[in-house]
């Protein structure tokens, strides 16, 4: 599956790389390292894209130094016309930089797409202290009743494994992490072009899960996790 990122497949199905997602997530992942106080001068996101959660990510945190790996030739020569004295970009698998440490790693929408998605996040682990984690939860109820939106998944944006949020922390933890936080984060809800499905159930999605998270989000699905780990 990883040819996909690398011939060019990819951006042809997905032009923008996700980038206009990019705002969205860097506000979450911001909230949740300033709610548990977690300082940092180095970041390093896994699969970065275009590169636009870290020049966002930046612009909160002006003293510190950004770095953003991808193995996709054409996110590479996207990332890299935001680079700046303090962010930079490199065309390589993060997993084979031997001396990494960061403060905080970034993990964005990633371990879906990876084959190997056990030891992608066991060797995540080394590359600093503080992980942030954000995966999609694909399987619901709903999903799984209809099936075609994750066959849609797999076939437009290479969606390969599919979580709950009790498969997605069962995971973090099964490879040595301890889970500091976690939250739903509302994608079906508040990413822009969204599919006119998710539109008409979003005032259900809304109110279910207002009344009962956990549920509403098994049944209906629409959001995805993010976690703060070590």
């Amino acid at each position: 599956m990883d040819q996909m990122y690398l011939d060019g497949k990819y951006k042809a199905s997905n032009p923008s790389w996700h980038e206009e997602d990019a705002p969205w997530k860097a506000d979450h992942i911001h909230a949740i390292l300033t709610d548990n106080g977690v300082r940092f001068r180095t970041v390093a996101e896994v699969g970065c894209g275009t590169g636009e959660i870290l020049v966002r990510l930046g612009e909160r945190n002006p003293g510190a130094t950004l770095t953003g790996y991808d193995i996709s030739p054409q996110a590479y020569e996207m990332a890299v016309e935001n680079s700046g004295p303090r962010l930079s970009f490199h065309l390589k698998d993060a997993l084979q930089e031997t001396d990494a440490d960061f403060d905080v790693v970034i993990v964005a929408d990633v371990i879906e797409h990876v084959e190997d998605y056990i030891g992608f996040v066991r060797k995540t682990k080394a590359l600093g202290r503080y992980k942030v984690f954000h995966i999609p939860l694909d399987l619901s109820v709903q999903s799984l009743v209809r099936m075609w939106p994750i066959l849609r998944l797999r076939e437009d944006v290479g969606h390969i494994h599919y979580f709950t949020r009790d498969t997605a922390l069962a995971l973090l933890r099964d490879c040595g992490y301890r889970i500091l936080d976690s939250r739903y984060t509302a994608s079906r809800l508040e990413l822009p072009n969204q599919a006119t499905t998710s539109k008409v159930i979003a005032p259900l999605r809304r109110t279910f899960h207002r009344l009962r998270p956990d549920l509403a989000v098994r049944v209906l699905g629409g959001y995805s996790l993010l976690v703060l780990a070590e």
